[in-house]
């Protein structure tokens, strides 16, 4: 692991531990499970995983794990509190502390905020090339720009784009 502090489990471990709680989800009666992959490194995994157990189960499993979509709305959020700031891939930036500072101010170390890289990079770069060759840090972009009602417009616009879509799928399984 690059970092200190870094705690990662196998891709195959977090898929057994989403087919373990969709059957047990579904053994409890359950209709609907909504699967949120809300970091880099796990949307592949429940991407992979959730056609394969909707099929072995009766719930209906939605998975929402589209990481350009997810950075999209959180730059929505970001802008829509008035942040004219963007970034293209997000970690430990101003959107994911601004997210902390929204939920429990008390756990950001304002002290201790530094930049990382804020140079062009794409999420396809990151992940072949690693964090530590692109950020001495792990920090991508700049978090002194985050505040708390930033954190609280990002929920927001994640929260309502989710429901939505939550509502849509669930709608279309009713429907059949």
């Amino acid at each position: 692991m690059e970092f200190p502090g870094t705690i990662t489990i196998p891709a195959e471990t977090l898929m057994n531990i989403i087919r373990s709680y969709c059957r047990s989800l579904d053994e409890h009666g359950f209709e609907h499970i909504v699967l949120v992959a809300a970091h880099g490194g796990n949307f592949a995994p429940v991407n992979t995983v959730a056609p394969e157990i909707a099929r072995e189960i009766d719930a209906n499993v939605i998975a929402l794990a589209d990481l350009d979509e997810l950075m999209s709305l959180q730059n929505e959020g970001l802008s829509e509190a008035g942040i004219e700031y963007e970034e293209p891939v997000i970690h430990a930036g101003a959107i994911e502390t601004a997210v902390v500072l929204a939920v429990n101010e008390g756990l950001v170390r304002t002290d201790r905020i530094e930049v990382g890289h804020e140079e062009e990079i794409t999420t396809s770069q990151l992940l072949s090339e690693g964090f530590k060759a692109i950020t001495e840090n792990g920090v991508l972009g700049d978090p002194r720009e985050a505040t708390p009602e930033a954190g609280e417009a990002i929920l927001d616009t994640i929260a309502t784009a989710y429901v939505e879509q939550i509502e849509t799928e669930r709608d279309a399984v009713r429907k059949l």
